[in-house]
């Protein structure tokens, strides 16, 4: 039994993928610019003595990682989910 989405059942569906795709790329590159900034602001706080904004920017950091992670990962894990629904 071959189960696979009817992707064309839908319509307006490419113009889904193409909003989903955009929305994604701005994710990850807006993540990946706070991954930047909120280093750089660990390392002035961390070599400046200021051991608060260090760890909010500790935690800016591993947020941003996440999101990160998670928004790369997301086309992944959804095409994963596809190919285990067409073995069923």
């Amino acid at each position: 039994m071959n189960v696979f989405p009817d992707f064309g059942g839908l319509g307006g569906i490419d113009d889904l993928k193409v909003a989903i795709g955009a929305a994604l790329t701005i994710i990850l590159i807006v993540a990946v610019l706070m991954i930047i900034i909120s280093a750089i602001v660990w390392a002035i706080a961390t070599s400046t003595g200021n051991p608060a904004l260090a760890a909010k920017a500790r935690t800016g950091v591993f947020v941003a990682l996440g999101a990160a992670v998670l928004a790369g990962g997301c086309v992944s894990w959804m095409n994963w989910l596809i190919s285990v629904g067409e073995q069923l």
